[in-house]
């Protein structure tokens, strides 16, 4: 399967604010995007004038990084979130955000999404009591997402979790820790995302 090879740290640089892609790193003092808070290259400290189509054009780079997803992946939310009734933009977010992948991620199982979609693939996760192997399945209002596996693996998610105790969940979710199980309450909506996206500038973008 395809996917992106870049180096995560310089991603969170270009784009000038933490994306959160490299797992505990990011929280750490050791996150080069702290350390270095400028972007990479030798002409990274100049300021550079930023054109409407560049702004559109980053604000659809950073998404995609963000949730770890191709282009035509991510043309084709694109393509399902017009054709959905509602504002294009968020229904869009929406659907990158009811990924299951993501909602493994954001329930503290997985220090990452890259991380997440691995357990994903590894048939650990199981929603409405069901083996659900694809990372981007779409969870729905009411659905319950579990983790299941040997032992071994059940010891290193409880470890995650606690790892990440400070991490909040979002409220569209609902998190059992001592079942290492969650529900979907809600769907989500843009207050509910921990980083900023310009969803509009996105729409634009593909609208030309």
């Amino acid at each position: 399967m395809a996917r992106e090879t870049d180096a995560k740290c310089k991603l969170c640089r270009a784009y000038g604010e933490k994306l959160f892609i490299k797992g505990t790193k990011c929280n750490t003092e050791k996150c080069p995007a702290a350390k270095r808070p400028y972007r990479p290259g030798q002409h990274g400290k100049r300021r550079r004038k930023e054109s409407n189509y560049g702004m559109q054009l980053r604000e659809k780079q950073k998404a995609k990084r963000i949730y770890g997803l191709l282009e035509r992946q991510f043309k084709r939310y694109f393509k399902l979130a017009e054709k959905a009734r509602g504002v294009t933009g968020h229904i869009l977010l929406q659907f990158l955000e009811r990924r299951l992948d993501n909602v493994v991620f954001r329930l503290c199982f997985a220090y990452s999404r890259s991380q997440a979609r691995q357990l994903v693939g590894h048939n650990h996760v199981y929603v409405n009591s069901r083996k659900v192997n694809i990372p981007s399945y779409i969870v729905k209002k009411g659905d319950t997402v579990e983790m299941k596996g040997k032992e071994k693996m059940i010891k290193k998610i409880i470890e995650i979790r606690k790892e990440l105790k400070e991490r909040i969940v979002p409220k569209w979710l609902e998190s059992e820790k001592e079942l290492l199980k969650g529900s979907v309450k809600r769907l989500p909506e843009k207050d509910d995302l921990d980083f900023s996206i310009q969803e509009q500038a996105i729409v634009e973008l593909y609208s030309k």
